[in-house]
């Protein structure tokens, strides 16, 4: 089949690489010139593992092309991914300003039917907008009788696993009312789906809500649990033997469990605020997720209080070394990032900070820049040397089982706070290194 994806973000790339890994023919669109000669040239704008090597085979075998050119793009394509950004507004609302704009470019090039599809996050009510927006580009041409249908597809893919999401979905939502449209959508996704169908097909409108609430309940998951955390550290228990006796409940589950310093990135954050405004648009306050936004803003401050409990607010002459910057393992997306808080926060107390991510550095170095006492390592142990403490933000692999004796070595005193849990205190006792975990405290009594 032929298809055109709009945006080349995240989302976008993403999708029009595994379409054509299926053997489709797809044009990827964007306004962004230097984003699309980097990806004529070999380059990759985002950090996806295996994305890579997904595009330079499909870009070789002719299947996957890049292209500025809204005319061309539009009349490849039966069907039209609009798979472009959708910031948060400042009163919390999705800015839809550039899928509306990828919309009425649509509608001012076709010039036959076409597959209209919102892959980018949208609230509810943005397909009727799409089609409004379509139908009036079109009806400027002369050309209102023009057929086409809008359909939803929201994406499920998670950064860090992205291509292996989309190559084998766990289910494919499409919200549409128009049957052609429904069966080239099915025929679309047919070859991802051999084992058995994992197509749900149902109204626009379920569709749309249906991204937002999935989002809304996994943010909803760590917010609980890092709330649980703070209160285990209270009354001496130990939050990760709790997490493994509710996780052990099939009812429960063991995902999105794990407590730490916030959830951040491009989603959660965005959507948790969107679903919030559609409430109020509605006329209805949702205090389970504002809960869950004021949880997850406390927790990005939480490792600098443990910090400040240690040293006292004036952090003068203290140097910390950081271990992660990505808002997640397996990306670069610092969207977010509770590390931006905890520099912020460190930094504003007069420390110098030390950071360190196997992968952000580049992007952290662009979103952060200029905040003074801010220095960026070149390695685990150049972040380590002459610090007084070790703080740990981001769960890569390659930080999970350090050389503590070279830790020791480098720290002025062996303190290590872990944000993210990934080391033993009990081993940290034998060690001999003062350890501060989230919601830890039985297993540093014991």
């Amino acid at each position: 089949m032929k298809v055109t994806v709009v945006g080349t973000g995240y989302v976008g790339l993403v999708t029009g690489a595994c379409l054509s890994e299926m053997g489709n023919h797809v044009v990827c669109l964007d306004i962004d010139e230097r984003k699309i000669q980097m990806l004529k040239d070999g380059g990759i704008p985002i950090h996806e593992p295996g994305l890579e090597a997904v595009v330079h085979r499909n870009v070789a075998a002719g299947r996957l092309q890049f292209t500025t050119k809204v005319e061309e793009a539009v009349a490849h394509g039966t069907i039209q991914f609009i798979g472009v950004g959708t910031p948060p507004d400042e009163d919390g609302s999705a800015d839809l300003q550039y899928v509306l704009a990828a919309a009425t470019n649509i509608g001012r090039h076709m010039t036959d039917y076409k597959v209209i599809v919102d892959k980018s996050t949208v609230p509810v009510g943005t397909a009727d907008k799409v089609k409004a927006a379509v139908r009036a580009a079109l009806v400027a041409r002369g050309l209102g009788d023009t057929q086409f249908a809008v359909v939803s597809n929201p994406e499920f893919l998670k950064e860090g696993a992205a291509v292996d999401d989309c190559m084998r979905p766990d289910r494919i939502v499409v919200g549409a009312d128009d049957e052609r449209a429904i069966l080239l959508m099915r025929a679309l996704y047919t070859p991802f789906m051999r084992n058995h169908d994992r197509l749900q097909v149902m109204d626009v409108r379920s569709a749309e809500f249906t991204k937002y609430a999935a989002n809304a309940m996994l943010a909803t998951r760590i917010s609980f649990m890092n709330e649980l955390a703070l209160l285990a550290e209270r009354v001496g228990a130990d939050i990760e033997m709790v997490r493994k006796g509710i996780g052990s409940d099939p009812r429960i589950g063991t995902s999105f469990l794990y407590p730490g310093t916030g959830y951040g990135g491009s989603c959660f954050p965005k959507d948790v605020k969107a679903l919030i405004h559609t409430g109020k648009e509605a006329g209805m306050a949702l205090g389970v997720l504002q809960a869950v936004e004021d949880a997850n803003d406390r927790q990005k401050h939480v490792l600098v209080n443990k910090i400040v409990a240690r040293f006292g607010e004036d952090l003068a002459g203290r140097t910390f070394a950081l271990w992660g910057l990505a808002f997640k393992p397996n990306t670069d997306d610092m969207r977010e990032a509770p590390s931006r808080v905890i520099v912020d926060e460190l930094t504003r107390r007069g420390a110098a900070v030390q950071a360190y991510d196997p992968v952000a550095m580049e992007e952290a170095a662009r979103v952060m820049q200029g905040i003074p006492g801010l220095r960026f390592a070149t390695s685990q142990a150049d972040a380590l040397a002459g610090a007084d403490a070790l703080v740990v933000v981001t769960e890569w692999k390659e930080f999970r089982n350090p050389d503590f004796d070279a830790i020791k070595a480098a720290l002025k005193q062996p303190l290590i706070f872990d944000g993210r849990n990934i080391f033993d205190p009990a081993l940290m006792r034998l060690q001999g290194i003062e350890y501060s975990g989230i919601g830890r405290s039985a297993a540093l009594a014991g």
